[in-house]
């Protein structure tokens, strides 16, 4: 298992930092990220804006240490997963991922539309955290489908995200429903990427 069971901060305790992040995740997601102030954000977990600084020193800090937990928790809990046999993996890799995309659509949102808002240093730092989660994935689909070459599990493993990503604009079933329906497509899907 990851070290941390919150995406958010990512060895540390959580607490208030915690608390900040997921407010202005919530707010990034509904409004976007040009679309609140650092007052929301305060507002939202009862301080000032300016007692924000005293956690992140801007708005943008904020986004990258937002963006970049999330794709250290991605990674450390794809890696916590790859053992088994190449199914068990596989099926383990969905289940993780479908259920962070269902217990986090705002995070899945803020991940998906800001990802340019991030400054240099955070994105390049963020996309190699995100390259790493996917060779996980490429891995294992390879594993459990042999016959799969590694450009093809590459484009599935995007492509099964882009299905279980579309989570925050999918809430027509209960959640258990939704995610076993989202396991039995991803795996459907990868079991034919042959």
């Amino acid at each position: 298992m990851p070290p941390s069971s919150t995406p958010l901060v990512n060895g540390d305790k959580a607490g208030r930092k915690e608390q900040i992040l997921a407010a202005a995740a919530e707010l990034f997601a509904r409004h976007g990220f040009h679309g609140v102030g650092i007052d929301d954000i305060g507002a939202a977990v009862g301080i000032s804006g300016p007692a924000l600084y005293r956690h992140f020193r801007s708005k943008d800090a904020m986004l990258g240490e937002m963006l970049g937990s999330i794709s250290r928790y991605l990674l450390d809990g794809g890696k916590a997963r790859a053992q088994g046999t190449p199914d068990e993996v596989l099926g383990e890799l969905v289940r993780f991922h479908v259920d962070f995309a269902l217990e986090h659509p705002a995070l899945i949102t803020v991940q998906e539309r800001n990802l340019a808002n991030l400054t240099d240093a955070d994105r390049k730092q963020v996309r190699a955290l995100q390259r790493q989660y996917v060779e996980v994935w490429v891995d294992a689909i390879r594993a459990a489908v042999p016959e799969v070459g590694e450009t093809h599990a590459r484009s599935a493993a995007h492509a099964v995200f882009g299905l279980i990503n579309s989570t925050p604009h999918n809430r027509y079933l209960p959640d258990g429903e939704l995610a076993e329906l989202l396991r039995l497509l991803a795996m459907g899907a990868l079991r034919a990427a042959r």
